[in-house]
C-alpha cells in the first residue's frame, strides 16, 4: 500500500496532468506537498515508480505519466483509505480483519494453520517508503498469535542483525500504534519512511536503534514517529 505522502503525490500529479496536461515540477511537488527538500519528493517519485504507479518518460524533462491508480481511487482523484480507525497514518491499509486461530472441527485436535497476509517489504537497514501491497499469504501456527491483528513483512538490509534477524527472513507483527522500550518495531518517520528497529524512549526524545555497529541510533521528535506494530515472530527459509 501507498504511505500517506506517496497517496498525496500521486492525486497532486494525476490532477495537475489532468487540468495541464504537463506534469508539475519538482519544486511545485515539494510546496504542494509541503516537504523541506526536493530530495524528499525524489525518493517519493522512486517508490511511486516501483510500485507501477507512475512512470518517467526517457529523453523528456520533467515527464511523468500516471500508469494506474490504487484500488481505493474513486472518480475525480484519489480517496485515501480512512476505514482503519484509531492508527493512524494508514500505512498498512485495506480491511485485514482480525487474524483469529481457526478451531478444530468437531473430533480435531490440533488447530489449524492461520493464514496471515504478507504486506510487502520493511527495511532493516537505512529507512525507505518500504511497505506495499499484500503479496501472498503465510501459514502461521494459532500459537504464534496472540489478540488482535497480525501481518508480515520481508525483511530487507542487514541493520538487525545482532538481533537475530537478517536480509529476506519474514517477521510477524502485531499491529498496535504504542510500544515499550526495547521493542523490536516497525517504525514510521514522517509519514514517509517504514523501517524496522528497537525502540528506546529518552525522555521526549524516541530513539530508533539498530542492531549492527555499523548503523547509527537515530533520535526523533515524539510527533515524527509513529508504531505500527511490534514484533511477535520471526520466518527464515535456508
Amino acid at each position: 500500500m501507498l504511505t500517506k505522502k506517496q497517496h498525496e503525490l500521486l492525486r497532486f500529479i494525476h490532477e495537475r496532468l489532468k487540468e495541464q496536461g504537463v506534469p508539475p515540477s519538482f519544486d511545485e511537488m515539494k510546496e504542494a506537498l509541503d516537504l523541506r527538500s526536493k530530495s524528499g519528493i525524489h525518493r517519493l517519485i522512486m517508490a511511486l515508480e516501483e510500485r507501477g504507479f507512475i512512470r518517467r518518460l526517457p529523453n523528456r524533462a520533467r515527464a511523468l505519466e500516471v500508469v494506474r491508480l490504487p484500488e481505493s481511487a474513486v472518480p475525480g482523484g484519489l480517496s485515501l483509505a480512512s476505514s482503519q480507525r484509531g492508527f493512524r497514518p494508514n500505512v498498512i491499509e485495506g480491511n485485514l480483519g482480525k487474524v483469529r486461530p481457526m478451531r478444530p472441527e468437531m473430533d480435531e485436535d490440533v488447530a489449524r494453520p492461520v493464514l496471515v497476509p504478507v504486506m510487502g517489504r520493511i527495511a532493516a537497514g537505512t529507512p525507505v517508503s518500504a511497505i506495499q501491497t499484500k503479496s501472498h499469504t503465510i501459514s502461521v501456527t494459532p500459537e504464534m498469535l496472540s489478540s488482535g491483528d497480525h501481518f508480515a513483512l520481508e525483511v530487507r538490509g542487514d541493520s538487525m542483525i545482532e538481533a537475530g534477524i537478517f536480509d529476506n527472513d519474514t517477521v510477524l507483527i502485531r499491529r498496535q500504534d504504542h510500544a515499550d522500550t526495547g521493542d523490536i518495531v516497525v517504525a514510521l518517520i514522517d509519514d514517509e519512511e517504514a523501517t524496522l528497529k528497537r525502540l528506546r524512549k529518552r525522555g521526549a526524545s524516541i530513539a530508533l536503534e539498530a542492531a549492527n555497529p555499523a548503523y547509527e541510533t537515530r533520535i526523533f521528535g515524539p510527533d515524527r514517529v509513529q508504531i505500527q506494530g511490534k514484533l511477535v515472530g520471526l520466518f527464515r527459509r535456508y
